[in-house]
Parts: structure tokens; sequence; C-alpha cells
């Protein structure tokens, strides 16, 4: 089953024959230009007639074009009724809060209960197809413990045009987390790692590239000669304990790498509370934070890491839209157990 697309190329054209297709297709086509060059290729796109399959064809003004693009398929991942915390849902994308133990995409050790099983069944017949696929364009990703803020695109043309800003590093994200120790400028130790320093308002920043483990291939590593550039900047929102030994902190991202947080604060000695990877297990001062607090921090099993805001040019309306969500129940009661004032 198969639909045609028929438009005409429209005044001062660019010359080559994707790029054209690119500006003219019309928009409830929801083609990116990555789909686009790929229908090329595969000889489903005439010009005044003619499959052409060149996509640097030079296209003149007032050209008939038609392309045959399959009805999109159903995906082989089935969706699941899972209860999913809808922030904001347009025809274009969705915006969810994703809770703690929820991986994002089906993987050989987790092929069901994800993320992508829960919208393809909460979108049901809205998805408009992804690559010719009835499946959520997934952007980006969170850890499966990390809660908070992710989209998920519905047609090809969001996605595309989502993946294009995540590429870039326009997207506005901020995390909220607690960890081991508070990293002020004040401290000479800090200051003495190297690929970290500071910038005015104390604001911490750390600058390496992140790889691979050697040995462990569950964890990325930090590298000075080899990976992906990889910054992040955080600033303490309140020290916690007196003497204070843990802090409230929040994380913005340059650039978007797998555990980048975590890697990173952990590379500095203020790894997150819970971390049962790079955070290892730190026993606080029963006369900083108490006996609660103690404890607290000893039982919380996973990373204390939120993704609060979430902050990105619509693909349609081109309207900047930012999304909060607010701290989950675990790390506000680890906060109160750790004499958090606000």
């Amino acid at each position: 089953m198969s639909d045609v697309i028929s438009f005409v190329i429209q005044p001062a054209p660019p010359p080559r024959l994707d790029k054209a297709l690119g500006r003219d297709v019309p928009e409830d086509a929801s083609l990116s230009r990555s789909r686009l060059a790929k229908l090329i290729a595969e000889g489903a796109v005439t010009v005044d007639g003619v499959v052409i399959t060149d996509p640097r064809h030079r296209v003149l003004e007032g050209a008939q074009v038609d392309v045959t693009v399959e009805i999109a398929q159903e995906s082989h991942i089935v969706g699941e009724e899972i209860a999913l915390e809808v922030v904001y849902e347009d025809d274009d994308l969705i915006v969810v809060n994703k809770p703690s133990g929820m991986v994002v995409h089906p993987a050989p050790g987790t092929p069901g209960g994800t993320l992508v099983n829960a919208l393809i069944h909460h979108c049901g017949d809205s998805l408009s197809g992804v690559g010719g696929m009835k499946r959520p364009g997934v952007v980006h990703r969170i850890d499966k413990e990390t809660t908070g803020l992710l989209v998920a695109a519905k047609s090809d043309r969001a996605h595309h045009h989502l993946a294009a800003q995540f590429a870039t590093h326009t997207v506005e994200r901020r995390y909220l987390a607690i960890c081991y120790g508070v990293p002020d400028a004040n401290d000479p130790r800090l200051r003495g790692i190297k690929g970290t320093s500071f910038e005015p308002g104390n604001i911490l920043k750390v600058q390496t590239f992140l790889g691979r483990h050697k040995t462990d291939r569950q964890r990325q590593a930090v590298s000075f000669t080899t990976g992906r550039h990889a910054v992040t900047r955080s600033r303490i929102l309140q020290p916690l304990g007196m003497p204070p030994c843990a802090a409230l902190i929040e994380c913005w991202l340059e650039t978007g790498r797998t555990h980048q947080i975590r890697v990173h604060m952990a590379h500095c000695g203020h790894a997150l509370i819970g971390d049962p990877v790079y955070g290892g297990r730190r026993k606080l001062s029963p006369k900083a934070v108490g006996e609660a607090g103690v404890d607290a921090v000893a039982a919380f099993s996973r990373q204390a890491l939120h993704a609060a805001t979430l902050g990105f040019v619509h693909p349609v309306t081109e309207e900047f839209m930012e999304f909060e969500a607010a701290l989950p129940a675990d790390m506000r009661a680890l906060l109160a157990d750790l004499g958090y004032q606000g």
C-alpha cells in the first residue's frame, strides 16, 4: 500500500533535487530530508514523469514532482498499556515525565516494558510514521533509573527537526542532582583536578572526553585523548548537613553523552548519591546529617538524578517551548532527611 504525494517546484529552487524537495514538499506529508534522500535513492521520486535517483539532479521551477511513499507499517515493537505521565502532546510530539526504573527503548535484555512500548500504545493511530514505521521517534534518552522529562516525535518531520536540535546542542536541558560533598570554588582540591574549572557565579565546569571503559563495557570513562567531547556545568543550590557533606545541585549539558553527568561528577570527587556504577558507598557523618540522613543515603538505591527542565523549538510552530517536572517523591524524601531547607 502506498500514497503518491504530488507537488510543483516553486520559484528559485535550490540547485539540487534533494534540497528542492526538502523545501517544497508539503508539510503535512511529514517527510524529513533524510527520508526524502532515501526515497530518491529507492527510485520513488519522479520529476516530470521521469524517475530520478541522483540527489544532485538539477530541478527547475514549475517541475511536477511525484513521490511514492509506502503507508507507514506497524512497528515490530508491541504497544503495552503502561501508565504514562504526559506533560504535553500534540500531533507532532509528546513530552513525558519518565519514572525511575523504566528503560527508554527495547533492547536484548529489556524487550518489553519500555517507554517506547508505552508510547506506541498511548499514541495509537496518531503516530504518522518515523522512517516509514509507526513508532515514536526517540531523539534522546535518559538512564533507566533517572527520572524526568523526555520528548519523542510522532511524525517524520518532527523527528528530523528535533534530532537536529539535539545534534547542534541547542536544546535546554537542566537536571537536579544530590551529590556527595559540596563542589565549591573555594575547595582547592577541585582546582587541581584535570578537566575542571570554575566560571563566574561559582559554576563548576567539567570538560573532558568520554568513551567506553577499557575493561567494563557497561561503564563510561573520562579521557583526555580519545572519546567524545563532553562539557557539564553545575552550581550549588543548597549545601546539606552541618557541616555540609552533600549538596543539591543543578547541572546542565553543553553536550549530551551517555552517563555524562554521573561520570563527570564522579571524576571531580562529587559522585551522585545512590549511583550504583560511579558513586560507591560513602558513609556520611551522623553528626552532620543525623542517623536519619545516614540511613536515607544508605537506602537510596538509584542515582539521585532528575531531568527537571526541557526546552526546545517546536518543529512546526517554531515556538520555543519549555517544560518543568518537579522532583520525584524519593528525592524529596532524601532531601528532607538530609536537612534540606526549601
